[in-house]
């Protein structure tokens, strides 16, 4: 490793060599090499900003740039080993962009001629305009392995922790990586895949303790038999994919269509613009343009990159990682509508009126460059009137005009009158080496509510537009509550001193009318998470029942066809429909719609059950090292074993096992959510607020367990635990299983 000059070496060499002052020199003539080029430009900076050198004048390049991630190859390799690559896609005019790679420990070598899939960052005043850091090099699909290393005189073996594997991995000697006994390891295999003997893998990272919280996600990813290995021709078929052209497209380059999403976004499938509609005869009406990337370009009927993405049905998210439906090289770069570079969309003009009503709407395959990429805070900042310089410039022909058609779409959903849950989010927040270092509830925002808004409406223009064009397609249903789930409630209801309507046809409005009455009152917890019980699971299917928590008559879902199956069938019967092509519906998917709807139904209840399963592991873990201390919340379920205790800090959920309440019988009230203790008259019920003690918190199955000691500000007298009358003895591991068998009965509504 080249030691790093000083400030005064550096100023002395530039002083000599008057005419060899760029950045590559001056690392050429000190032995600086890959990584170490971060610390030298730090050093630059450093001098740049004392004053004693000055930066020259960039030259001129095309505005265009390159994707976040991008397809490379490998260009030269000089004799100090800087390896310069080549963008393979570059639609730009000017000089094609220079770009170094930086390689980091354990990346393979690299050869001329070697292509990679590379995240890029933009360097600016460099003699490269991009750094490049590898994501996967092309032609390498290595099989990934997640198991227990169990160490040997030699090396190790690893037992996968896979439920379907039926056999083990064998570690050689210099492969560990450092890995000891007993820690969840993530492996690759080496060498070629043998008939005799196991199959070798050499360790790729040291994921620690099992039950630690970096090995959370991907424990939960096994277990619920989640799809995280692309096959080898699902990889290569995306590698050779290529820029989608004008060819048969409209061109919407010229439209300043925007993204907004999460600041930390890998992909973006959708972007917006509105503006006033000039016709006379719609005064205050506005014109929005919804584009989502064309996946059904590069993911065809019949191919390997179909049949896997129905295999997965939707992508999958933790707080430390993502299990995308699609490979990189289309999620990340091909599908992803990345700030001025060209992509092939699908979208939709629809007009509303100065209500929100939807007038008309027309679809169209097209082109477009992204003009800018923004993140739902810096928008909302802007139009609440402290833009930044990357938003200022678009705030009155971009950021206003969307605002304003929002304004109207939520004057049409107050018409409406979609299911107005209170149900605030919760966000984990993690360190880079996976523990939890906060918990919050996600901040919610008008950007945020602006772009739900007009992607419910684009869904029902999709489904509309397939239902005039009599084509079949998947709708998005969410039936009516039961009549029973309904009396129910209306039992909950009464006996909080509210009323819910009956002997009439439901709507959500007389739902939303009961959730108004309540809200600000003791009962506001109780009557929203019994409404929320109350409701049906949202599910795929061919025919359409109708969408009842957004109160709407026609639904699909058209806008995330990087991460729903759902919407890439979707898309394939808009081309059939309008003729746009060979790569809409085929017979098959026509024949296999309703097996489709039920199996992509299941996948999506599965990556529900995984992302709850890692949530509640993780909270554990996070508060296993507060055992002991008091908490508040709220009453969040009951059963006959006990009460579910949802925390107001964390939003973690645990039980007080009925058994460590007082000495005494107690009496559980199905109907109306309630135990009652015989002798004391202590009754429990949803809404509740209560002081507990955290007595357990198991990381490994994210169970919590909790003492109870006051409910509504009033001292509860506790029993030691296991005392109580027969039938009513829990111990915690039974209580614990009986916890997680009634938490998966509860399904949220998805949209």
């Amino acid at each position: 490793m080249a030691r790093i000059p000083t400030k005064d070496e550096i100023l002395a060499w530039i002083s000599d060599n008057p005419t060899q002052t760029s950045k590559r020199d001056i690392a050429k003539a000190f032995g600086i090499k890959g990584a170490e080029r971060i610390d030298l430009k730090r050093i630059l900076r450093e001098l740049e900003a004392d004053g004693q050198l000055q930066k020259r004048t960039k030259t001129y390049r095309d505005p265009d740039k390159l994707p976040p991630v991008a397809m490379l190859e490998v260009s030269e390799i000089s004799p100090d080993g800087d390896v310069m690559a080549r963008a393979l896609e570059w639609q730009g005019e000017g000089t094609p962009p220079r770009i170094l790679f930086i390689a980091k420990k354990g990346d393979p070598g690299l050869a001329k001629g070697d292509r990679i899939l590379c995240r890029m960052t933009e360097e600016a005043g460099e003699d490269y305009d991009y750094t490049a850091r590898l994501i996967r090099k092309i032609g390498q699909h290595a099989k990934t392995i997640l198991g227990i290393y169990r160490k040997g005189h030699e090396g190790g073996r690893i037992t996968p922790i896979d439920k379907g594997a039926d056999k083990e991995w064998m570690v050689p000697a210099g492969a560990e990586e450092g890995a000891r006994d007993g820690e969840l390891v993530e492996a690759q295999q080496v060498g070629p895949k043998g008939r005799l003997g196991l199959p070798k893998a050499r360790v790729v990272a040291r994921l620690g303790d099992p039950s630690a919280a970096k090995a959370v996600s991907l424990i939960a990813i096994h277990q619920h038999g989640i799809p995280d290995d692309f096959p080898d021709a699902v990889l290569d078929e995306a590698d050779a994919q290529t820029p989608a052209e004008l060819d048969g497209r409209e061109d919407l380059r010229h439209l300043p269509l925007i993204t907004i999403d999460p600041h930390d976004a890998r992909d973006r499938d959708d972007a917006v613009l509105a503006h006033p509609d000039d016709n006379p005869n719609n005064p205050g009406g506005f014109v929005i343009w919804v584009a989502i990337a064309d996946v059904a370009h590069y993911v065809t009927p019949g191919s390997a990159l179909d049949a896997e993405a129905r295999k997965r049905g939707n992508s999958s998210y933790f707080p430390d990682r993502v299990v995308p439906m699609l490979p990189d090289r289309l999620s990340g770069d091909l599908c992803s509508l990345h700030e001025g570079v060209p992509r092939a969309v699908i979208a939709t003009r629809m007009v509303i009126d100065a209500d929100g009503r939807k007038l008309s709407h027309s679809f169209i395959r097209g082109l477009m460059k992204s003009r800018a990429s923004l993140a739902y805070q810096e928008v909302q900042a802007a139009q609440d009137g402290a833009p930044n310089d990357k938003t200022a410039p678009l705030l009155n022909e971009v950021i206003t005009p969307l605002y304003g058609a929002y304004h109207a779409l939520r004057r049409a959903r107050a018409y409406r009158q979609p299911l107005d849950l209170d149900l605030p989010e919760r966000k984990i927040v993690l360190t880079e080496d996976g523990q939890v270092e906060s918990v919050r509830f996600a901040e919610r925002l008008d950007a945020h509510r602006l772009i739900e808004e007009m992607m419910v409406l684009a869904n029902v223009a999709a489904a509309e537009e397939l239902e005039r064009l009599n084509r079949p397609l998947l709708y998005r249903v969410h039936e009516e509550p039961t009549p029973e789930k309904m009396e129910a409630l209306r039992e909950v209801a009464q006996a909080s001193g509210f009323t819910l309507a009956k002997g009439q046809v439901l709507k959500t409005a007389h739902l939303n009318r009961l959730l108004s009455q309540a809200e600000g009152s003791e009962f506001d917890e109780l009557i929203n998470m019994s409404t929320l019980r109350s409701m049906t699971q949202a599910y795929y299917h061919p025919q359409n029942f109708g969408h009842f928590g957004l109160a709407l008559t026609h639904y699909a879902h058209f806008t995330s066809p990087i991460r729903r199956y759902s919407d890439l069938i979707v898309h394939r019967a808009l081309i059939t429909a309008h003729g746009w092509g060979d790569d809409g519906l085929s017979p098959e998917d026509i024949d296999q719609l309703e097996a489709t709807a039920t199996h992509i139904s299941q996948t999506e209840r599965r990556s529900m059950e995984a992302e709850r399963d890692t949530t509640d592991r993780y909270l554990a873990a996070f508060l296993s090292e507060r055992v002991g201390d008091e908490m508040t919340g709220k009453i969040a379920g009951i059963q006959r074993f006990g009460a579910f205790v949802r925390l107001d800090e964390t939003g973690a959920d645990g039980l007080i096992p009925i058994s460590t309440i007082g000495n005494e019988y107690f009496r559980f009230d199905d109907r109306e959510q309630a135990l009652t203790g015989e002798r004391s008259g202590l009754r429990l019920t949803v809404g509740q607020p209560v002081l507990v003690r955290l007595a357990e918190a198991v990381p490994v199955t994210g169970g919590l367990m909790f003492q109870l000691l006051e409910v509504a500000g009033n001292p509860v007298k506790t029993s030691p635990r296991g005392a109580g009358r027969e039938g009513m003895k829990r111990k915690p591991a039974r209580a614990s299983k009986q916890a997680a068998k009634a938490r998966k009965k509860v399904h949220r509504t998805r949209r």
